[in-house]
């Protein structure tokens, strides 16, 4: 049996996770899961015309594991392929279901319909390209006189020798291959801007990425999309690597702010 204030200690160590903000027709498939070991079950939280998707969490209980992350951008990726979502960042917490209602979806309601209708229909997709290291790296050897007498002066020299060659050599590869990023990736944003609402250049993740690209385009249009990438594969060969993400919630489109409560 557990006494009232035990039961005072468990109920105040509960709070609402809210994952992001979705038309109010929006229906949770059965085995949609939230955070949590076990996963959670995820509800909806309706107001008008919107709703909050939201799971029990506890609040004694760090947010921050990599499966949490996952299950958050899971759920909304899931979601943003049937209904547009605005996804809030992660770790959104609130203190109870009222609390959804009232502070997040009442107080900001018109401005949340006004932000899924322009969604409607629409998801993001990202386009990542990461270079083959061996063909680029021949690809900017061969491009320039000076990373090639450098290459040449390194033979037999010992490491402690060629220590300010290998340095130099090392500026050059860098440059051309920020160089080469910048000019593919304008061409992967011309080759997407027909089929895409708006485009998004996002910043480097990796030394060899050549091509990191948001997009805001329609779900019908995934198909048309897809074929514009291998097209962009097949004029780029081997030396580029691509891959084409989602439909995603829209992350780099939307602003949603902080749940507080």
């Amino acid at each position: 049996m557990t006494n009232s204030k035990q039961s005072g200690r468990a109920e105040a160590a509960t709070g609402i996770y809210v994952y992001g903000i979705v038309p109010a027709d929006v229906e949770v498939e059965e085995d949609a899961q939230g955070i949590g070991d076990p996963p959670a079950t995820v509800k909806v939280i309706r107001e008008g015309d919107i709703a909050a998707l939201v799971s029990p969490v506890p609040t004694d209980e760090p947010l921050g594991k990599p499966e949490c992350l996952q299950a958050h951008a899971r759920l909304l990726d899931g979601t943003a392929s049937v209904a547009p979502v605005l996804p809030l960042r992660f770790g959104a917490v609130m203190t109870d279901e009222d609390s959804v209602a009232e502070e997040l979806l009442r107080k900001n309601h018109d401005e949340f319909a006004g932000a899924l209708h322009a969604l409607e229909g629409q998801a993001e997709y990202v386009l990542k390209g990461r270079y083959e290291e061996d063909i680029i790296l021949r690809e900017v050897i061969s491009e320039s006189a000076e990373a090639q007498r450098l290459r040449q002066s390194l033979a037999g020299m010992s490491e402690d020798a060629s220590r300010k060659a290998r340095m130099a050599l090392g500026e050059i590869v860098v440059k051309a291959i920020d160089a080469k990023r910048a000019a593919d990736t304008d061409a992967a944003v011309n080759k997407l801007k027909g089929v895409a609402k708006q485009v998004n250049v996002r910043k480097p993740t990796h030394e060899l990425d050549a091509v990191n690209v948001a997009v805001l385009a329609a779900v019908d249009d995934h198909d048309e999309l897809q074929a514009e990438v291998d097209d962009l594969a097949d004029e780029w060969g081997d030396r580029v690597h691509l891959r084409l993400l989602g439909p995603l919630a829209a992350y780099d489109f939307v602003v949603t702010r902080t749940a507080e409560g």
